[in-house]
């Protein structure tokens, strides 16, 4: 009698998603396309995974995981690109004469940096020790604040040659009122002003380097300490701008009274609720972006940003409207912004992640709702004695910030109410 054997059990294959590869020369476009084809990858995988969800109890686990990879390999490519961005928009810095120091003092700066002669640096000297970098440097560092600091690239930015910047703003302006041709006419109620204030706080960074270093004369010497702080800086700022506590440093707009949006008023923030602790509702989740949205006036809305971190950004991207289309969508080009809903969105890793009672994206106008105050120039204090061998670059610049218009940014609160 011949036994018939039980057809083996196919075996499970594992759903491989490839490592993010860089281009060694970092081209912008290979990059995006990489990009764009992880991410219809990653929209095919969802889909398997959401029309799992809709026909038993729950997701493959391999499905999950594939979407958890690619999601891990989109956040990737993302820094690539941004990464990408900074060192394409570098331009150099001693290409020309500035019309206010000209190349003399800038010749004059250099020898300062790499051999402290100081006899030619009459423009921009400090009695207090230390010198004015050149515009160029100056301005240099100011541009890549720009492009790596998310908050800095969105909000208002003033330059001033104070220490305070003050602004009366108007909270509501004068009554008015019809009357007739021959009535009477009573005097209205005249307009509230309100006062913002900036004040300007130190912020400085200390880079080294050999003697040995900066008597090579290959050394741009203007371009260096520009690259050696602007990510100091940068980190620092972009900290201040969302969290900061105003002690010493600039007032974060998330430090700002936060209030349910029906309870608004001057000097508040206002945010709508999820209606869940710590999370989106569990059904029509995209309902409470929509209703962020239509939180703030149309006349905000037309400037209006999404602005979060990348594990929020993460939990955006899985969600779809009522046809079937994901509220995400990549940038159309390289060094673009994704989009959310058709607004722009920036990526600010000093927002909070998604956690009870957490206000983890922010949507607003950012130009007329958070003002950077920036006191004119930087300067270098040149240390070639407290830490030997090393000369060491004392890096001061004075920045202030906070709410402008508290009516011009939302907040989306993770709450019960």
């Amino acid at each position: 009698m011949t036994v018939k054997k039980s057809p083996a059990a196919p075996e499970k294959k594992r759903l491989e998603v490839k490592a993010v590869t860089v281009a060694g020369n970092g081209d912008l476009n290979v990059l995006f396309d990489q990009f764009m084809h992880t991410f219809e990858e990653f929209k095919s995988a969802n889909d398997q995974r959401l029309a799992q969800l809709e026909t038993r109890m729950g997701a493959d686990a391999l499905t999950a995981e594939k979407v958890a990879r690619l999601d891990a390999a989109l956040d990737g490519y993302k820094s690539a690109l941004d990464r990408a961005m900074v060192e394409r928009e570098r331009p150099a810095l001693e290409a020309g004469t500035s019309p206010t120091t000209g190349q003399e003092y800038k010749d004059a700066f250099a020898a300062y940096v790499k051999r402290g002669e100081e006899k030619s640096l009459s423009i921009g000297s400090n009695p207090d020790g230390g010198y004015l970098v050149p515009d160029e440097t100056a301005s240099q560092i100011t541009r890549l604040l720009t492009t790596i600091s998310p908050i800095r690239s969105i909000a208002g930015v003033l330059e001033i040659s104070t220490s305070v910047y003050k602004q009366p703003v108007s909270v509501s302006g004068p009554a008015v009122g019809w009357v007739g041709e021959t009535a009477a006419r009573p005097e209205t109620a005249s307009q509230t002003l309100a006062e913002v204030t900036f004040p300007t706080m130190e912020l400085y960074a200390m880079p080294a380097a050999t003697a040995a270093f900066l008597d090579d004369a290959a050394v741009d010497v203007g371009e260096w300490i520009a690259r050696e702080i602007n990510t100091a800086f940068a980190e620092q700022e972009s900290q201040a701008f969302v969290n900061g506590d105003g002690v010493n440093k600039p007032s974060g707009f998330l430090q700002a009274t936060q209030v349910a949006q029906s309870s608004w008023s001057w000097g508040n923030v206002g945010y709508v609720a999820t209606g869940v602790s710590g999370a989106f509702p569990a059904a029509d989740e995209s309902d409470v972006l929509i209703d962020l949205m239509y939180a703030l006036k149309s006349g905000y809305r037309q400037n209006a940003s999404w602005v979060m971190n990348r594990q929020t950004q993460a939990a955006i991207r899985k969600l779809k409207d009522s046809s079937g289309n994901y509220l995400w969508q990549p940038a159309s080009v390289a060094g673009g912004r994704a989009t959310l809903m058709g607004f722009d969105l920036v990526e600010s890793e000093d927002m909070p992640d998604i956690a009870a009672g957490s206000a983890s994206i922010a949507f607003g106008d950012f130009s007329r709702g958070y003002l950077i105050v920036d006191r004119r120039g930087v300067n270098v204090l040149r240390d070639p004695f407290s830490n030997k061998p090393y000369v060491q670059f004392y890096t001061t610049k004075r920045v202030g910030g906070g709410m402008h218009d508290y009516d011009a940014i939302k907040l989306l609160k993770f709450s019960v109410s």
